[in-house]
């Protein structure tokens, strides 16, 4: 669609659904924090996975979210023959800074549907970091809320440890 005109170049949006959604606008707050979690991850991972910053997951044939972040299976191509699908992924991460409600409502629930295997939501407002895990057709069974002092790992990556109150700054 932005090929043919329909679409802005630099309009953001995304398919959930078959629906295209208008993304809200990155604020400083926001984009500093993926930008530091880029980072974290991105040295912590080294060969092992691929660290993609806000870039779409093909999710079956009407869902291309372009989450914050996507910790993906390591590939020799680097994914230049297609975007990324659910089996590629080994957890997405929402920093969300008005948009708690959309990511907790209509992306968790997407996530799970297609067996994203772990998802966090950055919660700026609150100071935390929610983990959920476990996927299924109801959405993710395991839950947990990271607060300043604690630490987290992805599931897939457990020696790469984030310390919470210095990723959100408290």
């Amino acid at each position: 669609m932005g090929e043919s005109g329909i679409l802005l170049p630099d309009e953001r949006v995304e398919l959930i659904e078959g629906e295209i959604i208008q993304m809200t606008p990155i604020g400083p707050p926001h984009s500093g924090t993926v930008i530091h979690l880029n980072a974290l991850l991105v040295r912590g991972v080294g060969d092992r996975a691929m660290v993609s910053p806000q870039l779409p997951v093909r999710l079956g044939d009407l869902s291309m979210p372009q989450p914050d972040l996507a910790l993906l299976k390591a590939r020799p191509n680097f994914y230049t023959d297609a975007h990324p699908r659910e089996g590629d992924v080994l957890l997405l991460i929402e920093v969300a800074d008005s948009s708690v409600r959309y990511d907790r409502r209509v992306k968790l629930p997407l996530y799970a549907r297609f067996g994203i295997p772990e998802y966090w939501i950055v919660n700026l407002p609150e100071s935390c970091i929610e983990a959920y895990h476990t996927p299924d057709e109801e959405g993710y069974q395991e839950f947990r809320r990271y607060v300043a002092a604690d630490r987290i790992s992805p599931q897939a990556l457990p020696d790469l440890v984030i310390e919470v109150g210095s990723l959100l700054g408290t």
